[in-house]
């Protein structure tokens, strides 16, 4: 139960301290990797829905036997973002940056599942 409750803690923390930077620097996003964001409800909707995600990621490291459940959509949602960065990466339609967070993601859906091996049978 420990090596869940850090793995879903790390994760939520790491989330947290890249997602929340992003609502402050659309305009050099655009600049760094452009082109310029065209649609920004995109943007902004998409850190949202990732910021919600990390509290359900503090909330599964809270307990994280009761939210076993949960953790099957959280591994889905590493892996829908890191197989993504590498299908995009290989058609030259990402830089290398968001190709090491995909990676990122696939490391984090790997401990997700081992803390959703090591959950079972817990109560």
């Amino acid at each position: 139960m420990k090596f869940a409750r850090t793995v879903f803690n790390v994760a939520g923390i790491y989330g947290v301290l890249v997602l929340v930077p992003q609502y402050f620097m659309e305009a050099r996003i655009g600049r760094d990797f452009p082109p310029p964001i065209t649609h920004p409800e995109h943007f902004y909707g998409f850190i949202g829905v990732a910021l919600a995600w990390q509290v359900l990621f503090f909330a599964i490291a809270r307990e994280p036997v009761r939210l076993r459940p949960a953790m099957l959509p959280a591994i889905l949602e590493k892996l829908a973002f890191g197989i993504a960065a590498i299908v995009l990466f290989a058609q030259g339609r990402i830089a290398p940056p968001l190709l090491g967070a995909g990676l990122i993601d696939l490391l984090l859906a790997a401990l997700f599942v081992a803390a959703w091996r090591k959950t079972h049978g817990l109560s």
